[in-house]
């Protein structure tokens, strides 16, 4: 009885690599075709690859803002962005979220709130956050997961910190505080 216990479990070990190693294959396929359709804008070259890590080229977006406006990422190349995912239901994000709004009345950096509008319960919830928290930074809506599939966004908040050329600086995962923002910012600057 052990011994068909042992079987059909090393059985199921090999089943459940096989399948995530298809899996892996197929996310790679998939972020490979998105990133052919939705990087025109950026150049890339073997020094500078385009990626979702530290280092790597950015891989650009267009999105519509709560009010309807299309934004691009690359519309603010030569300028330091931040690209925030986040919410209104993860308490990380819930707490993040004033500490960005003051440093966005600071310091004037351009913030890209990309909001994970495919797992909200509507549009009016997201609006409703925005006005209870006094957002005035552009908050995008990625109501398809394009965006955050393209950065593959786990867990949330995720924030990155992307230079004028383009490039991530730094990656942040969880919840930050003011005095992150205003020490990672800085850093851009001097780079």
């Amino acid at each position: 009885m052990k011994r068909i216990l042992l079987i059909v479990f090393m059985i199921g070990i090999v089943l459940g690599a096989f399948y995530n190693f298809s899996l892996a294959e197929n996310e790679a396929e998939h972020s490979n075709e998105q990133k052919d359709h939705q990087t025109e804008s950026i150049e890339v070259s073997a020094s500078n690859p385009l990626g979702v890590n530290v280092g790597d080229q950015a891989p650009d977006f267009n999105l519509q803002t709560l009010d309807g406006e299309s934004v691009k990422l690359s519309d603010y190349k030569g300028e330091r962005v931040i690209v925030n995912f986040w919410t209104t239901w993860c308490p990380p994000c819930r707490t993040e979220m004033p500490d960005m709004q003051r440093f966005f009345e600071d310091n004037d950096p351009i913030i890209l709130a990309v909001n994970l509008t495919d797992t909200e319960v509507s549009q009016q919830t997201v609006k409703e956050f925005v006005k209870e928290y006094g957002l005035t930074f552009p908050v995008l809506l990625d109501d398809q997961a394009k965006v955050s599939a393209l950065y593959r966004i786990q867990p949330i908040p995720t924030t990155y910190f992307i230079d004028a050329n383009g490039k991530i600086r730094y990656k942040a995962f969880g919840a930050l505080t003011y005095e992150q923002m205003v020490q990672e910012y800085e850093k851009m600057s001097e780079t």
